[in-house]
């Protein structure tokens, strides 16, 4: 392309093919992420319906499964849909990605309780999220190589700015209609019903999508090697049995995807999950405080995924890695500063240690709740975790219980591995009241005061974190289609995609209170993303590519 060429690609005007394109793509994808997010969301109302036949904790256990299975299997859906989008077309199978996720939702909405079907309730909620994780598995890449393969040469970092826009508007959503919801009707009837009103929605929400998608036709890139006969039999095969194609793969997810990742989950799911678990905040407050800087932060998207057409791709990813990973620990004290004051002065006035045999301390990795730390020194370092208190640690001769001293005050620990259930459960109620009125004496609030939260401030900080967001995820879009050749497109760039966000995204908060419990700090697990991000920043400057330049419509994979 000349630059005369490439010059006016870049200032004409987006055409009305484009513009529909566009929308046709980015409605159906946040109507994929609203789905997505409502069982987390919805997490105590789906565990009283749908596994009420067993004890509250493990119902809970059991629908948080359910929602870490969708993450997991979001990778196994990007090969599977990604195959066939390079097949057989990315128009029809982000059709069928789109359907399966709407009809899944909206099964959900209908299931009936475990009070009505028994057993048939958790294995009918868990097999549609199994569904949800694959849907959306295939539908990102679908939509972003088609909005790609639309766009004129010089502006798909903007044009795909739009469809990253849709996994935070899509939380956004959830996040409002559940919220409107709750404050239109009694907690009672909320509880009975009116938590399925959401899923049901998505049955709308799903017709208005296929309406639309049906409208517009295969994107031009893949209609050409199509008709030219130069499309890929075996795109797996290629993708990733080939080096120099899986080689692409493999610094896409390390020097892009996962750095990415742990800066969009950090940005939003651990800072809600930062205000509510840590800094003991009222879920409704939290939710409306992240609402606001997801909706002030959100057109930088656009923003970013703009420059990113004029001063490429790679140096925007790596600057909001790398800015993101220096600036959280000074965020995230003002986030504790300005959220609960009382929290951050009791943990100055009042030190904790905690005194116990290493070997009998475990790394509380707890993803889906399914793990028992019953130790003593897991009993009590999960107890300060989860009461946001900082303690120190100390080594105790092995075989001595774990002990924590507060202030003058001394609490002996107890193991509980193998003791019978009522025995474990009295012995550990006894030992928390005990370490719940020595925090409380010493000054640790059992949850932020309302009228002591700053909230201006807390926006603020909030919507610098989401602009680090924007910046990693505004030109991932168009740089994982530009770094893979047509015929490989959709199933190339959505492995990487789905393995950093599924999987090193997907698991930072329970990483995060894992190396919380572990070392005593309740930002230490901070230290996860920024490590994962420094290693993007590193990975991604040394060996990725920049690829704002390249013609998708000519490049093979040979340059």
């Amino acid at each position: 392309m000349s630059t005369a060429t490439a010059a006016t690609a870049q200032v004409r005007p987006m055409t009305k093919e484009e513009k529909r394109v566009i929308i046709a793509s980015s409605a159906g994808t946040v109507f994929e992420w609203y789905d997505f997010y409502l069982a987390g969301s919805l997490a105590a109302n789906i565990s009283a319906n749908f596994f009420s036949g067993v004890n509250p904790t493990a119902g809970f256990i059991f629908t948080l499964l359910g929602f870490a299975a969708g993450f997991a299997v979001r990778p196994f859906g990007a090969l599977f849909f990604g195959r066939l989008g390079d097949l057989i077309g990315r128009k029809y199978t982000f059709l069928v990605t789109m359907t399966i996720m709407g009809i899944a939702t909206f099964v959900v909405g209908l299931l009936p309780g475990y009070a009505t079907i028994g057993i048939l309730a958790p294995i009918g909620f868990i097999a549609c999220r199994l569904l949800q994780g694959l849907a959306l598995g295939g539908e990102y890449g679908g939509a972003a190589t088609y909005v790609a393969e639309h766009a004129p040469q010089g502006r798909r970092g903007y044009y795909t700015s739009w469809i990253q826009t849709t996994a935070t508007v899509g939380l956004f959503l959830s996040l409002l209609v559940i919220l409107g919801l709750r404050l239109s009707m009694s907690p009672e009837a909320f509880a009975a019903w009116g938590w399925r009103v959401p899923f049901l929605i998505s049955i709308i929400l799903l017709a208005v999508s296929i309406w639309i998608r049906l409208s517009l036709q295969e994107s031009p890139a893949f209609a050409k090697i199509k008709a030219e006969g130069k499309g890929s039999k075996a795109p797996l095969s290629e993708a990733f049995g080939q080096w120099k194609n899986a080689k692409v793969a493999l610094l896409a997810l390390l020097g892009g995807t996962a750095g990415q990742a742990v800066v969009w989950y950090c940005g939003q799911f651990y800072a809600l999950f930062f205000l509510t678990q840590t800094l003991k905040i009222d879920g409704t407050t939290a939710n409306i405080l992240i609402a606001a800087s997801l909706l002030i932060g959100t057109p930088f998207f656009i923003f970013f995924g703009w420059l990113s057409d004029r001063v490429g791709r790679k140096p925007i990813i790596m600057a909001g890695c790398l800015i993101a990973a220096l600036a959280y620990f000074p965020l995230f004290g003002a986030l504790a500063k300005f959220g609960n004051p009382d929290l951050v002065a009791a943990q100055e006035r009042a030190p904790v240690t905690v005194t116990a045999d290493p070997s009998k301390c475990s790394f509380q990795f707890n993803p889906v709740g399914t793990a028992s730390f019953t130790t003593s020194c897991d009993v009590v370092k999960s107890f300060l975790a989860r009461n946001s208190v900082n303690y120190h640690n100390e080594t105790a001769p092995a075989g001595t219980l774990a002990s924590i001293k507060i202030g003058n005050n001394t609490i002996q620990g107890v193991d509980l591995t193998g003791l019978p259930a009522a025995e474990a459960k009295a012995k550990s109620d006894a030992l928390t009241k005990q370490m719940t009125d020595a925090i409380r004496a010493a000054g640790y609030p059992a949850a932020a005061n309302p009228a002591k939260i700053n909230h201006v401030m807390m926006v603020v900080i909030l919507t610098i974190l989401v602009i680090f967001v924007t910046m990693v995820y505004g030109p991932i879009a168009a740089m994982l289609v530009e770094l893979f050749p047509t015929r490989i497109r959709y199933t190339g760039m959505s492995l990487p995609y789905h393995i950093g966000n599924g999987w090193f995204g997907g698991f930072l908060p329970p990483t995060a209170f894992a190396i919380v419990a572990a070392t005593g700090d309740i930002f230490s697990g901070l230290w996860y993303p920024i490590a994962i991000a420094g290693m993007t920043f590193v990975i991604g400057m040394l060996f990725l590519p920049e690829t704002k330049d390249r013609d998708i419509f000519t490049y093979d994979g040979n340059k």
